[in-house]
């Protein structure tokens, strides 16, 4: 059945779908889906903690789909938990409005409007004709993952002071897109430089 055109509903009508698998607790990754007690929740955050007596936990920062509440859950490390079904997309970052980032899948040209809320901490990185990897559970938009790396311009940030290197302690700077990162000494306003965008952090100055 050929998919609908147009913008699908970022909220789920229903949890039907293929049933969840039981995977082990420290496997699980950010943007996975778990079953828990028959509701579910995208995962936000994973730390797999390994004190020096006692049992090794995973801790899960979670987010229930139907309502967005914010849960934080321990597990054993080997403990099973139901992980649920949830399907990879590319798709193309189009534009921001009232109802949220709106990417189109350029397979189908389905569009998606995901909210502020799920985009959370990548909206400042997102540019127009950025190919995203976009995570659905029944249509409904889960959560996104940018590139690992984008060129943003340096807008703000002290002069660079002669005879400094790259290897003298980095200087706080404002990035084009608002974000505030540290860059080496000898970078000045207008240069272009390579940022991680799971952190914010420098890594090079832009070849192009």
């Amino acid at each position: 059945m050929k998919p609908r055109r147009g913008v699908a509903s970022v909220f789920p009508t229903n949890t039907a779908g293929p049933d969840p698998v039981k995977v082990i607790a420290s496997t699980l990754r950010k943007g996975n889906v778990v079953d828990k007690d028959g509701k579910l929740y995208v995962i936000l955050t994973v730390e797999n903690i390994h004190p020096g007596k006692g049992t090794p936990v995973t801790q899960l920062d979670m987010r229930r789909i139907t309502d967005g509440v914010k849960v934080s859950e321990r597990y054993r490390t080997t403990e099973s938990v139901e992980r649920a079904f949830v399907e990879d997309r590319e798709h193309t970052f189009l534009y921001e409005d009232g109802e949220g980032f709106h990417f189109m899948n350029p397979e189908n040209y389905d569009q998606v409007a995901i909210p502020k809320d799920v985009v959370g901490s990548a909206a400042p990185y997102l540019q127009e004709g950025m190919a995203v990897m976009v995570s659905t559970h029944n249509g409904v938009a889960l959560t996104l993952e940018l590139p690992q790396r984008v060129t943003l311009e340096v807008t703000e940030t002290e002069p660079a002071m002669k005879g400094q290197t790259a290897s003298s302690s980095y200087k706080p700077a404002i990035l084009s897109n608002g974000v505030r990162t540290a860059v080496p000494p000898h970078i000045a306003v207008g240069t272009r430089v390579v940022i991680m965008t799971e952190d914010g952090s420098y890594v090079e100055r832009a070849k192009d």
